[in-house]
């Protein structure tokens, strides 16, 4: 499978064995939207990397309470999904379809036999490692200072940036697991925004009536 190609950039420095063993091992899944593919420390799914769609990697408190640690989309690789093969890493963390997704999969024991191997593949996996802890760190920091208003705002943005509109078909439960608060407080929050002429709100809709008003909650110092 050499679509894996474009997904490594070190992937010249692989020798012919290498790449045929990492191609040779390569599914393609089909995910539809909802599918938990990974689901904590006990699983090793294998390394996933994203043809199209969306995918979500979300922690779970003990409570049951959810917060969004990062996303995936096309041409990104998810490295947490094939945690075990790094042994000091214990990370529990759950991946979950947010849309319709085509990933492909490379088991652990053969990536992991490769990048064993390999010093440039070893490095780049370190990196997006490293990148991905960057983004939970980043994480942790805005929810140790960033009050959850501005948090809110912030989401509400990027969420109307990334579907490409103000109409946000989306509910108070799922934007608290992807902030990590509960349904009620959203709804509160929210309800505060539409008084503030920010946001109109209406049965699973959140539409933004005011980004400019938000962009100035979000950049408030």
């Amino acid at each position: 499978m050499n679509s894996i190609a474009p997904y490594f950039p070190i992937w010249n420095q692989l020798t012919a064995r290498q790449q045929e063993q990492l191609s040779g091992a390569a599914i393609r899944r089909s995910l539809p939207k909802g599918t938990i593919l990974h689901g904590g420390v006990d699983q090793c799914t294998g390394l996933l990397l994203i043809e199209s769609g969306q995918l979500r990697a979300y922690a779970l408190s003990d409570q049951g309470r959810q917060i969004t640690l990062y996303r995936l989309f096309d041409r990104d690789i998810c490295l947490m999904s094939a945690s075990c093969m790094v042994r000091s890493l214990q990370f529990d963390v759950t991946i979950q379809a947010e849309k319709d997704t085509q990933v492909i999969q490379i088991p652990s024991e053969t990536y992991k036999t490769v990048m064993e191997a390999s010093a440039p593949l070893a490095n780049y996996t370190n990196e997006i490692m490293a990148s991905r802890f960057t983004d939970v760190m980043w994480l942790m920091e805005q929810v140790m200072w960033k009050s959850l208003d501005r948090r809110l705002a912030e989401f509400l943005l990027e969420e109307s940036a990334l579907e490409n509109t103000q109409k946000l078909r989306i509910t108070h439960e799922t934007i608290g697991e992807h902030l990590g608060s509960a349904g009620e407080v959203i709804t509160k929050m929210l309800r505060y925004f539409q008084s503030e002429g920010m946001v109109k709100l209406s049965r699973g809709l959140v539409e933004l009536t005011d980004p400019d008003k938000l962009e100035e909650l979000r950049d408030r110092s």
